[in-house]
């Protein structure tokens, strides 16, 4: 049964949390603040972190920095900032997933059920493909590593995951859609969180959208990768 770590410091909020959970087949472990779920996820295996960001010893985008520098485990972000800018960042920042409050069990669920098949469907299933080599670019889904130019690259878990599914269709247009069902196993979501994973593997491939090198989108259509056009030869240059 899948575990899960609930980082709340409202006591009320906290335990409907984990009685919803615990009713849900959960394992169910909660702490109050982010020293004590650095502590949990150092020693205990979680499947998903539910991660409040009104903490009152850390802010929780500052929790969830250091959580990424230990762990890669799926983090779902509760909180009452609905700001643009302020999920763009938690995205930037390593979150899978959020949710604003108030929000119902239902809701949760739903989320929490995401997240896992995701998780799932990027550790396990059918047996991964050989190294994946696109221009200067080499992805092996074994082990997880890609490189660039024999540069490794710091990739999460997302910006991998995504960079292999293009990768595997090179000069392929995939559109949006395909990429929500097959990447974040959903049926539906937001454009954004594409567009936010997107511009921070475009960063660490050392290019930009206006500048694109591997990652090109076509407005309305999708995305697709594909390696470098070859720079025409200088005529007066000898070949």
């Amino acid at each position: 049964m899948p575990s899960v770590l609930v980082v709340e410091d409202d006591q009320f909020v906290r335990s409907a949390l984990i009685r919803h959970l615990t009713e849900a087949s959960h394992t169910v472990r909660s702490v109050g603040t982010a020293l004590e779920a650095l502590r949990e996820v150092a020693h205990f295996r979680f499947d998903v972190v539910i991660l409040d960001l009104g903490l009152p010893d850390l802010d929780g985008s500052e929790a969830l920095k250091m959580l990424r520098g230990i762990t890669d485990v799926p983090v779902i972000i509760a909180t009452a900032r609905d700001g643009e800018s302020e999920i763009v960042r938690l995205l930037n920042d390593g979150a899978d997933d959020y949710l604003i409050k108030p929000f119902s069990v239902e809701h949760l669920s739903a989320r929490m059920a995401a997240v896992l098949r995701r998780s799932r469907a990027a550790g396990g299933g059918a047996p991964p493909p050989s190294v994946i080599q696109v221009g200067g670019l080499s992805i092996d889904p074994l082990r997880r590593q890609a490189e660039l130019d024999g540069t490794a690259l710091d990739l999460t878990r997302r910006e991998f995951d995504l960079l292999t599914f293009l990768a595997g269709r090179p000069g392929v247009v995939v559109p949006r859609k395909e990429l929500l069902a097959e990447v974040w196993q959903q049926s539906y979501g937001d454009d954004q969180t594409i567009d936010v994973h997107l511009s921070w593997l475009r960063r660490k491939l050392g290019e930009t959208a206006a500048r694109p090198r591997y990652l090109h989108t076509l407005r309305g259509v999708g995305v697709k990768l594909q390696p470098p056009a070859l720079q025409p030869p200088d005529p007066e240059q000898p070949v």
